[in-house]
């Protein structure tokens, strides 16, 4: 019977201790507080020998170095050996005192040096358990914490908590007290600590970035240019207006009018058109693209970057470059009113819009101004005198395009909606198709194309860009299909990806024998990786073949897709905080397709965002179905989003 209620209890006989037995003839009671111990709670308290007593003892033990039996202690410390004053000096043996130790029945006092080390661990002990206290309240209140007013420990367990929420850490890895105080804190699951809710806990406590991206940290882009490739820029900076090596022999087109076309917030402008004109109606056509390689020397260090980042990085928050920006949007760009560095590919094409003529030359330029594709599209439709030239463009474009589209080129242009941050906000970018933007479009082809056929004549080895051949749904299928996004998801499923090599390669969805692309060459390596090679060849000089030109491509082409990776993620992350902000909305979509029948899940359009979303949709849709979605769960950090579509 354990206890002052005398619960029962079964023990191994090894852990009794018998401190008194009973008199002689008494029958065993079931309650210490009846006869014959008569022993309370209240009684023990009072009975419980002071702290004064006990050092006596403790005096008296370490000078006698005998042990002491049990009786004898409690008439020391106590008075009396009866069973409650047994019980009280047990009870005292047994708790967190210092002084003795309990062995065999019998006290002994504890060694000095013993008794100073067991008070420094219990000291020890004591500011670790305040340590743990104050941290885990710190968590619990869930309030900023300036990293100066942290101790050192809490800065380590908060950089612990960063690298497993961005997964450089498991949870295996976490100091034994840090799981301990997030499993106290419940944030976590069976399945262990739940990363979503660490990130919640780190943004309460300002010491994670709510639109952090994991796939970003640690890559080349996280950490900017170092302040030696930024003194390198300035250094071309102060060379760009120098004369060096190879301008004199370019061509001088800085007279010809010609213009570019962009987005107002591009600042790193990639390239031009102009309209030479050569009889009624006909004129040969020229694409400008900038020309970086004038200043940035083949495995420089700024070229070395650049082949590490393989491309710029457009990201809801802004723009991680390629080069650095003093350059991108400085010389490197094709500016209004500056001469600038280019390369120049002409074209003229016959009546049916076939390459014609081409050439190729490095030269000089100097934009006569810039316009957004709004503006474009206006001077277009409206066509004044003094813009002919650009209503000419637009024609022989136009021309172009139906040539590819007989070829079997594939035209898919549906209006794109993004979410970019603003101010600090989520916002809903939507960019419509318009004539000046598939003008731009067909031109960038265009260079492409005319870059692939110069290779292919002349034996040059480039990244050409291909796909293979898709069998896409029969005519009468498709026909039956409502024209615009529903139609295009029925082919886009039967579109393989596309390739690179240093093979030409028939490109199917574009139409064309041989393809490159080489007018971004301030925005992706690769096009810089073309202009180098056409450089070399139109100098004399020796450029890659083939088999040394592949590690390079496959090193850029690692580096684009981890740029990829991380697009990616931005955009769901922002699309997640967008429909965090407009989780009570609704919004009239369109059913596509399925993507995963077994699970209802569906790819749908909704014209009004301009994007196609998976959702949960109901069972036996069809394409062209009308549906209602709405947003059942988002969580951004988390990185949760679930939609759903009802039938309307």
């Amino acid at each position: 019977m354990v206890g002052f209620d005398g619960r029962e209890q079964s023990l191994p006989l090894r852990q009794i201790e018998r401190l008194s037995p009973l008199p002689p003839g008494v029958e065993p009671s079931r309650r210490l507080g009846a006869l014959p111990w008569a022993i309370s709670a209240e009684a023990l308290q009072a009975e419980r020998p002071g702290r004064r007593a006990l050092g006596a003892a403790w005096l008296l033990l370490l000078e006698s170095a005998t042990p002491m039996p049990l009786e004898e202690f409690a008439d020391l410390v106590c008075g009396h050996h009866q069973p409650l004053q047994l019980a009280c000096c047990w009870l005292e043996l047994q708790g967190e005192q210092l002084l003795f130790r309990w062995r065999h029945g019998e006290v002994q006092a504890r060694p000095l040096n013993d008794l100073r080390s067991l008070r420094r661990d219990r000291h020890r002990l004591r500011l670790q358990e305040a340590r743990e206290r104050r941290w885990l309240a710190l968590l619990k209140a869930r309030e900023p914490l300036p990293w100066a007013t942290l101790q050192p420990l809490e800065q380590d367990r908060i950089a612990q908590l960063q690298q497993l929420a961005s997964g450089q850490r498991v949870e295996a890895q976490l100091e034994p007290a840090l799981r301990r105080s997030l499993t106290a804190l419940h944030l976590g699951t069976e399945q262990g600590i739940d990363r979503g809710q660490v990130r919640h806990l780190l943004v309460d406590l300002q010491h994670w970035d709510p639109h952090h991206l994991t796939s970003l940290a640690g890559t080349t882009w996280s950490n900017g240019f170092s302040d030696e490739l930024e003194q390198e820029a300035q250094r071309l900076l102060e060379l760009a207006d120098h004369s060096l090596p190879g301008d004199a022999l370019r061509l001088d087109l800085t007279a010809q009018r010609c213009v570019t076309i962009d987005d107002d917030d591009t600042r790193d402008i990639d390239d031009a058109l102009a309209f030479e004109p050569q009889g009624p109606g006909e004129g040969r056509l020229w694409i400008h693209v900038a020309d970086p390689g004038r200043l940035v020397a083949w495995d420089s260090p700024l070229d070395q970057e650049a082949r590490r980042r393989g491309s710029s990085l457009y990201l809801a928050q802004g723009i991680l470059p390629m080069f650095p920006e003093a350059l991108s949007t400085g010389p490197f760009s094709l500016r209004a009113g500056v001469r600038c560095a280019a390369w120049s590919t002409w074209v003229e094409l016959n009546g049916d819009g076939a390459i014609q003529a081409c050439g190729l030359e490095r030269s000089w330029v100097r934009p006569t101004y810039r316009l957004s594709y709004a503006d474009a599209d206006d001077l277009i439709e409206l066509a004044p005198p003094q813009e002919a030239d650009l209503a000419a463009l637009e024609r022989l474009l136009e021309r172009r395009r139906q040539w590819r589209l007989r070829q079997g080129a594939l035209q898919m242009d549906v209006a794109e909606g993004r979410i970019r941050c603003r101010d600090g906000q989520a916002r809903l970018e939507i960019t419509e198709t318009g004539t000046a933007r598939a003008m731009v479009a067909e031109a960038m082809i265009l260079a492409g194309a005319v870059a692939a056929q110069l290779a292919v004549e002349h034996g040059l080895a480039l990244p050409f860009r291909s796909q293979l051949p898709a069998e896409l749904p029969p005519a009468a299928e498709l026909e039956a299909l409502p024209d615009g996004p529903v139609r295009f998801a029925a082919i886009k499923r039967c579109l393989s990806r596309g390739l690179m090599g240093t093979a030409p390669a028939p490109h199917f969805s574009l139409g064309l024998p041989a393809y490159v692309q080489a007018t971004s060459p301030i925005r992706r390596y690769g096009d810089l990786l073309v202009q180098r090679q056409l450089a070399a060849w139109k100098g004399g000089a020796a450029p890659l073949s083939a088999p040394e030109l592949e590690p390079l491509l496959e090193a850029v082409d690692g580096a684009v897709r981890e740029g990829i990776a991380i697009s990616r993620e931005d955009n769901r992350h922002w699309q997640q905080v967008w429909f965090e902000a407009h989780r009570s909305g609704q919004w009239r979509a369109e059913f596509l397709r399925w993507l995963r029948p077994q699970d209802r899940l569906g790819l749908v359009r909704v014209e009004e965002l301009a994007m196609d979303l998976a959702a949960e949709c109901p069972p036996r849709q069809e394409p062209g179905g009308a549906l209602l979605l709405r947003v059942q769960l988002v969580d951004s950090l988390r990185d949760q989003l679930r939609l759903v579509a009802s039938a309307r």
